[in-house]
């Protein structure tokens, strides 16, 4: 069976830049089995595959070596196709996830997502010092949501981690968000936050920008900043801008995507 595959990098304007998702549409999901091969494939930090259900789809996104209940980068690069390549006409999609209903709309130029919100809580200095042994750099705090939030007092700090993988692997979360105050990088000027986000537990060491990751970091820094409109740069090597924003129980996550490649891909 011969199926579109789309490759977009989300979250930035320009190719090569971003984090890079896979998009497959399906007529149906199959075995799981076959999808994680697909994943691993592919070998990107992301494959969402996608079941049109009327005016909807369900979604769903494999890393080469699992599954995960949630991901922002490739709902984003999703959207992008779904609302540029499938109904160019449309200005909302709805996704039906292992999350919940995910709705993306258009914001002008880029694509804004609705996810759920990830308030982290203050964890005991003794997981300070295990992160901090993981990261090879002590933080000035450790919280957790779903992932480990490390925090350090400046983004240069974050910018220079080059942590232990295998220890992080065996931490037990999904991954490590390690954050700080921002510096000034970014393409539109100052922003917020800086980040970078380790997840070598679901087979990715650093994933270049992780929608899903800012569903903790946006509570977080709203809490410290008093703002509600968080800007946001993932330093990785690719790097990556969010533009954020806290709605009670619900984060808005925007960005822009650049089109890279469109294709078949033979599955079965």
């Amino acid at each position: 069976m011969r199926v579109p595959i789309f490759q977009i990098d989300a979250f930035t304007g320009e190719r090569f830049r971003g984090n890079p998702a896979a998009v497959m549409l399906l007529p149906r999901f199959g075995a799981d089995s076959t999808l994680q091969a697909v994943a691993a494939e592919n070998n990107l930090a992301e494959t969402a595959f996608l079941v049109r259900d009327g005016e909807s789809w369900h979604l769903r996104w494999f890393t080469p070596t699992v599954e995960v209940p949630l991901c922002g980068h490739a709902t984003l690069a999703s959207a992008w196709v779904v609302l540029n390549c499938i109904d160019p006409n449309r200005d909302i999609v709805t996704f039906q996830s292992l999350s919940g209903p995910l709705t993306v709309r258009r914001a002008g130029e880029r694509l804004a997502m609705d996810f759920p919100s990830m308030p982290a809580t203050v964890l005991d200095p003794s997981f300070t010092l295990t992160t901090g042994a993981a990261l090879r750099r002590q933080p000035e705090a450790v919280l957790k949501a779903k992932n480990y939030l490390a925090v350090f007092a400046t983004a240069a700090e974050v910018r220079a981690l080059a942590p232990d993988f295998a220890a992080i692997a065996r931490l037990d979360a999904p991954g490590v968000i390690a954050t700080a105050p921002g510096d000034g990088e970014g393409k539109e000027g100052g922003f917020d936050c800086v980040s970078r986000y380790f997840a070598p537990a679901v087979g990715v060491d650093e994933d270049p920008v992780t929608g899903s990751a800012h569903c903790t970091l946006v509570p977080y820094w709203a809490a410290r900043t008093g703002k509600r409109e968080i800007r946001a740069w993932q330093a990785s090597a690719r790097g990556g801008e969010l533009f954020c924003r806290l709605d009670g129980e619900r984060v808005e996550l925007a960005g822009d995507c650049a089109f890279y490649m469109q294709g078949e891909a033979e599955i079965g």
